[in-house]
């Protein structure tokens, strides 16, 4: 039963969450420092959630055929390949470091 409390109370914060959202006034929203925040606040979790996952396992810190297929990746990127490449390229490093490893 504990697990349902917990799923009512995350569905309670949540909702809360989104209450105080809507309650903000939109000139506090119109700010241009809020607007930057609000530009690159996902483009920071999202490369900390990418560096967690690629860099980490468990409470350790790894550098494993996850590293070389991210680094493949981020080299087709900077070389503005299409991402069904970048995918491809980061596919094809981490099964080739993990094939000889």
């Amino acid at each position: 039963m504990s697990v349902w409390i917990a799923i009512g109370v995350t569905a309670l914060g949540c909702y809360a969450v989104k209450l105080v959202g809507l309650l903000v006034p939109s000139g506090a929203l119109e700010r241009p420092l809020v607007k930057r925040l609000a530009a690159l606040l996902p483009v920071a979790l999202l490369a900390a959630l990418t560096a967690q996952q690629a860099f980490a396992d468990g409470r350790e810190l790894v550098l494993d055929a996850r590293g070389a297929g991210l680094a493949a990746a981020a080299l087709a990127l900077v070389l503005r390949a299409p991402f069904l490449l970048v995918v491809a390229a980061a596919v094809a490093v981490t099964a080739g470091v993990r094939a000889m490893g």
